[in-house]
């Protein structure tokens, strides 16, 4: 009925009221875009939650492995129970969102991200039955754990490009890097553990540990380019204290202790505790981001829908107008405060609002390109990796280290090295595709 008035007022009042409904109908667009981002955000909050949670099982996984027969499995039975609490969560942010209007930026791939977390999801009740009967290594494990969390960080990914806010956009790019740097971080806590545990080092393994020290030093730099201030002030009071002193200290005893040499097997359960007290920390400044961002989803939100309010005010004084009063277009603008908001310059309001909604959405095209910047980056530089991954039969660690030191040695820039891999992709056989949708490769 609502559409139908609208129509009736269109045809039948003059050109600026029909310009009034268009006005208002862009800012209904808005206001869906932005409903739509709130529940991606919520389900970004909820992702979140669910990877802290798997990342803590992975990590107890492991020293139940590394213990051998006659150790307690009960701190890991318990954290099953939360890891299954996270999924029952995740699902529901998942029931929220509109999978048949298509309203969601890059749904595509989105959507196409999501289904791929939940068949690693559906796969966990078979891992978590071989780890108990102790059927793989502590490093299957990890890596089968890792590979979940990949897919689960490829949805957040995938919301950060959906965003249509750059305000909005700037905080998941950031929230993004922060728990990509936190997995690397977990990562480091199950490489650490087991070299301890087993009392050396090979080369091999310390050459990945120091990969993942730069990787995280790598993502955490990009979250600084774009978190709020609140954010890096919460993330800089993870970096100091007693506890990431430990970590330094026994970063610097196995990753420069010679191949071969022993190591402390004492050290394995501090070095894990350290590591463990740190990613609690990291996970609180998560927690907060993630919130601020649903909150800051909302602000905006009531805003938009406030001016709504004003503008349909507007289209129903209009109707009581005559057809003349649609003037202003060819007026110098008056300052607002002199503008009246009724009579015969309704339609220099309107203008103005027109005007002033247009340079604001030019505005945030121009910021929101900056912010995808980082994105699109991100994406040549995983795709330039995945092909020398395919075919030069590289791990990950291997065919970045190859894209960095080309980039030093030519004085590129790194995304520059990766486009011009991606440039050489039709020269090179035909490969059998990768994992759905484009964005971080899984990790091994």
């Amino acid at each position: 009925m609502a559409a139908r008035h609208l129509l009736r007022m269109t045809t039948t009042i003059s050109t600026m009221k029909s310009g009034l409904n268009f006005l208002v109908a862009a800012r209904q667009c808005e206001i869906r875009e932005l409903e739509q981002l709130l529940l991606t955000s919520e389900l970004v909050r909820r992702t979140a939650e669910l990877i802290h949670a798997l990342q803590k099982e992975r990590g107890l996984s492991n020293l139940y492995l590394s213990a051998g027969e006659g150790a307690s499995g009960a701190p890991r039975e318990k954290q099953i129970a939360a890891c299954d609490s996270a999924v029952e969560r995740w699902r529901t942010a998942l029931d929220q969102l509109d999978t048949e209007g298509g309203r969601i930026g890059n749904g595509a791939r989105l959507f196409s991200r999501i289904a791929y977390a939940l068949q690693g999801l559906g796969a966990l009740p078979g891992l978590r039955q071989r780890i108990g009967a102790r059927a793989l290594d502590s490093t299957r494990s990890a890596q089968s754990f890792t590979r979940v969390i990949s897919a689960l960080l490829g949805v957040v990914f995938d919301a950060a490009d959906s965003a249509s806010d750059p305000g909005l956009s700037r905080m998941l790019v950031a929230t993004f890097h922060f728990m990509q740097g936190k997995e690397f971080t977990g990562q480091e806590r199950a490489i650490g553990a087991g070299a301890f545990a087993q009392g050396s080092v090979e080369g091999s393994r310390q050459q990945h540990w120091l990969h993942l020290i730069e990787s995280q030093e790598r993502c955490f730099t990009i979250f600084t380019d774009f978190a709020e201030a609140a954010h890096i002030a919460l993330w800089q009071a993870c970096l100091g204290g007693a506890v990431m002193a430990d970590v330094e200290r026994m970063r610097r005893v196995a990753c420069t202790a010679p191949v071969g040499s022993g190591l402390d097997r004492a050290l394995s359960q501090p070095w894990f505790d350290s590591c463990t007290e740190r990613i609690d920390a990291m996970q609180a400044v998560e927690v907060r981001i993630a919130a601020d961002l649903v909150r800051r989803c909302q602000e905006k939100l009531g805003e938009a829908r406030i001016d709504l309010d004003t503008q349909a005010g507007l289209l129903e004084a209009a109707q009581s107008l005559p057809a003349n009063a649609s003037g202003g277009f060819f007026d110098d603008p008056l300052p607002r405060a002199e503008s009246p908001s009724l009579g015969p310059q309704l339609g220099r309001s309107v203008l103005e609002m027109v005007q002033e909604q247009s340079h604001r959405l030019q505005a945030m095209a121009d910021e929101l390109a900056n912010v995808r910047a980082a994105l699109n980056e991100r994406k040549l530089v995983e795709r330039a990796k995945g092909l020398l991954m395919a075919h030069r039969q590289l791990s990950e660690e291997d065919a970045h280290k190859m894209l960095r030191q080309t980039a030093m040695s030519q004085n590129k820039r790194l995304v520059d090295v990766a486009e011009a891999v991606l440039a050489m992709a039709e020269l090179l056989p035909a490969q059998a595709p990768a994992s759905p949708g484009t964005g971080p490769a899984p990790r091994r």
